[in-house]
């Protein structure tokens, strides 16, 4: 009798939380043709929103790094991280799902109201398991997120050369970093339901067009399918797909957005499942017929010829990345808000204002670090936390042994092994092409040519002379005579 009183309670609160959160939503609002049309594009509440936001924010810009992961994998190794990671990660997230609505049950209860407050992960922390756990909650969210963003930046800079490359990679990290910067104006995830459609509709068209593109083209002369090859690049790769799958920094603003956030459960599962009909047939297309020249090359677009349809798939994921730029943001926008007192504002021009220092040391650390393939990999050994599992599981043998497994695999083969082999290869991208790097992994001049910044006034060449070439603006480098 207790039991079933207790989930009738449970239900109760459910639905009341539902239905206050439904009211903040409509409260005062008119039922005319502009606020139906702002309900259709603008205010998103739904399970379907929640499926667009996760689909849309776990494949962003990885996709086209995961080829690259391959090559460092192997074939095989490859695609069974993904199936596995892909696992691992729903899991997580339905163990955050429960959390977050066993939190928000127990707020309801209290009648606390969260009119104009998003719930995020650390204050769930908080909540349910103190302040120690809060800190440690909102540290590795905050820096997961702080680089998820930097990463968004440089992926804008490096794609938009493929189509452009008469600025360098530095200076169109500058212009969509002030691009970037507009999303201080959208308020929460409640806003993103037209952009998390969009931006899935752009990703799927650029998975397939990989595929296509890369079978079309067929394999390169003397294609090597040598990966596995040193232990470095194989940590490397593995856990660059830790970081696709395994990022749970923005699941509970995306569920605080539902409303309905115990239907959560099973979303991020179907979503992981969609992403992986994207990833694995793109990745093991764009390997099969470049092999191993993907270890030099992090971007699929690199290999790939010059065609209106490379070029849409460049375009469509440049807006896919502002995008996923405004979903790693806006929860340090929150948390930012929070720290300075305004997130309870009701002007969002003050909040946008009061935003906008999140975004500067972003830009600086873009431009800093101009390689967002070893970044990625960096960023999902050293900073993907594993939740704890909810008490009323606590006598589960079979959970509590998954939840072991999963903390255990995470710190050994995530936090070890890859934190050590992302960090080796993250230092050695600095120690090749140093900070501030003006146009990391851009082609080499012409031999024989050194590009300068000023054609009228060449720069000499150490054992040559510099002649200036009227219709090539570059240094034609002439051998020095041999001594007599």
């Amino acid at each position: 009798m207790g039991s079933t009183s207790n989930g009738i309670d449970d239900k109760v609160a459910e639905a009341v939380m539902a239905g206050r959160y439904m009211e903040m939503e409509h409260e005062g609002e008119e039922k005319t043709i502009k606020s139906k049309l702002s309900g259709l594009l603008w205010h998103g509440g739904s399970a379907y929103d929640a499926w667009f936001s996760c689909a849309s924010n776990q494949v962003a810009q990885v996709l086209l790094t995961l080829p690259y992961s391959f090559s460092q994998l192997g074939m095989l190794s490859g695609i069974l991280f993904q199936l596995f990671y892909g696992l691992m990660g729903s899991w997580t997230a339905y163990l955050i799902s429960i959390l977050y609505v066993e939190y928000r049950t127990r707020k309801g209860r209290e009648k606390v109201d969260f009119r104009n407050h998003v719930i995020q992960w650390f204050e769930v922390l908080d909540g349910l398991l103190g302040k120690h756990w809060r800190n440690v909650g909102l540290a590795f969210n905050c820096t997961f997120l702080l680089f998820g963003s930097v990463i968004q930046l440089i992926a804008c800079a490096s794609n938009i050369y493929y189509i452009n490359d008469k600025l360098d990679k530095r200076t169109w990290t500058y212009i969509f970093g002030a691009c970037c910067a507009t999303t201080v104006f959208i308020p929460s995830f409640h806003n993103y339901r037209i952009w998390s459609f969009l931006g899935l509709v752009m990703t799927t068209y650029t998975a397939w067009y990989l595929t296509a593109a890369s079978l079309l083209h067929g394999q390169v002369e003397g294609v090597q399918h040598s990966g596995p090859t040193k232990l470095v690049l194989y940590f490397t790769g593995s856990t660059n797909i830790l970081y696709t799958f395994g990022g749970h920094a923005v699941t509970v603003e995306i569920m605080h957005a539902m409303w309905k956030p115990q239907k959560f459960k099973a979303i991020y599962l179907l979503a992981t499942l969609y992403v992986l009909t994207l990833t694995l047939p793109s990745a093991a297309s764009v390997y099969w017929a470049f092999g191993d020249a993907l270890l030099n090359h992090s971007n699929a677009f690199s290999l790939l010829p010059q065609t209106p349809f490379r070029d849409a798939a460049v375009v469509l994921m440049l807006i896919h990345q502002f995008i996923t730029f405004g979903f790693a943001c806006t929860p340090l926008y929150f948390v930012w808000e929070k720290l300075i007192g305004l997130h309870d504002c009701r002007s969002m021009c003050k909040r946008a204002a009061a935003r906008l220092p999140v975004v500067i040391p972003i830009w600086f650390l873009a431009i800093i670090f101009p390689f967002f393939g070893p970044i990625n990999s960096a960023v999902g050994s050293l900073l993907n936390a594993v939740e704890r599992p909810p008490r009323f599981v606590g006598g589960w043998v079979g959970a509590y042994l998954l939840n072991m497994f999963v903390v255990g695999w995470v710190l050994v083969v995530g936090f070890g092994l890859g934190g050590w082999a992302s960090m080796t290869n993250f230092v050695h991208q600095i120690n090749t092409f140093g900070l501030f790097a003006k146009c990391y992994q851009c082609p080499p001049p012409p031999p024989g040519t050194l590009p300068i910044p000023n054609p009228s006034t060449p720069t000499p060449f150490p054992g040559g002379s510099a002649v200036h070439n009227s219709t090539n603006p570059a240094i034609v480098v002439s051998p020095s005579p041999a001594p007599s």
